[in-house]
């Protein structure tokens, strides 16, 4: 990540984050109303310094089924308080009563039925509450703060998605080189998330470095604000117009996902980026992984802060898939209270 460019300058102030787990708060929106009925047990969860993995295990086990029969939205932090669903696929069986249900920093706050699985992705977004400790007011973070308003933040994907010491991404490149195999289906799913995750951090930094992250190139890929719906810039006398309409926020510049197929290569930006991940790009013809896009620049929904005694508290909204890791980036350097456990901060 020290690598990666800024948006705005690099901050110069130091922040303790997750001193305490109530300093980092996430509560997960799927967006939808479920069913009330259906295969599928839905729990509303709130676990404090949990892992989701660990939760969801011990959650499936209670209920009797195997852990393979269960699901969630996004992998949440373990080192937080966090709200989200998990799903138990439990045809022809009654609700277990999870009121007897113990698990130490585990609540259970909601049960009902549904009628489809919660897969991982199937949510709207995030509503994040953080207490950035040991900052006081300076005029260059309230600058920061409302630039961010303005503008966004960089959509980087942070540490939590490369492993522990950046050990997923090491691994996708060995096995992109031929040098292992691996077989483990949730070991192969996490190593080319890595990859992809890292070739679209390397070229958002690129274009932030070469002035263009905020600026439509011929043969970009425009993605609708607030819908999932993308289009390809494809004549040059679009680009006006298309500027004017992404610095009204009503469309966002999109960054490749890699995988097999011609949506990779779009602008001659983005091609030439793409050359240097030749051995990753065949890697995910070889996997069969789809290419997807993702939007370069975010700006956070309902942002608000207040300084207070113990440092700086913010509040704000991000769409699944965003790290809240990302936005407090752009605002502070930070150190973690304690060791960190592998997870996702936002997930999608």
């Amino acid at each position: 990540m020290e690598q990666l460019a800024y948006l705005q300058s690099e901050p110069q102030q130091q922040a303790i984050l997750k001193q305490e787990c109530a300093d980092f708060w996430v509560i997960e929106n799927l967006g939808y109303s479920l069913s009330g009925e259906g295969e599928f047990v839905a729990l509303r969860v709130r676990k404090t310094d949990c892992n989701t993995l660990f939760v969801g295990e011990k959650l499936a086990a209670f209920a009797g089924i195997p852990a393979r029969n269960m699901s969630y939205a996004g992998l949440k932090d373990r080192k937080g308080i966090t709200e989200q669903w998990f799903c138990l696929q439990m045809p022809g069986k009654a609700t277990p009563d999870f009121s007897q249900f113990c698990l130490a920093g585990v609540e259970i706050l909601e049960v009902t039925r549904h009628q489809r699985k919660i897969r991982i992705g199937s949510l709207e977004g995030n509503a994040f509450q953080i207490l950035l400790r040991n900052l006081s007011y300076s005029e260059d973070l309230e600058n920061r703060l409302h630039t961010m308003v303005r503008i966004g933040f960089p959509n980087y994907f942070t540490e939590q998605r490369f492993g522990r010491d950046g050990h997923n991404l090491t691994q996708a490149m060995r096995w992109a080189t031929g040098e292992i195999k691996v077989k483990d289906r949730n070991k192969r799913r996490f190593y080319l998330s890595a990859a992809r995750s890292e070739v679209f951090n390397r070229l958002l930094s690129e274009r932030i470095k070469e002035g263009v992250a905020q600026q439509v190139l011929h043969g970009d890929i425009l993605q609708l604000a607030g819908s999932h719906s993308w289009f390809r810039v494809e004549r040059e006398e679009e680009l006006e117009g298309l500027q004017q309409r992404l610095d009204k926020h009503d469309l966002l510049l999109t960054g490749p996902l890699i995988g097999e197929g011609g949506e990779n290569c779009t602008s001659a930006f983005e091609r030439d980026m793409l050359e240097d991940y030749a051995a990753l790009n065949r890697l995910m013809a070889r996997e069969g992984v789809s290419p997807a896009r993702r939007p370069l620049i975010i700006r956070p929904q309902q942002l608000e802060w207040r300084f207070e005694a113990e440092g700086l508290r913010l509040n704000f909204y991000l769409p699944a898939g965003s790290y809240a890791t990302a936005l407090i980036r752009e605002l502070v350097q930070t150190k973690e209270a304690a060791p960190m456990v592998k997870g996702a901060d936002s997930n999608g």
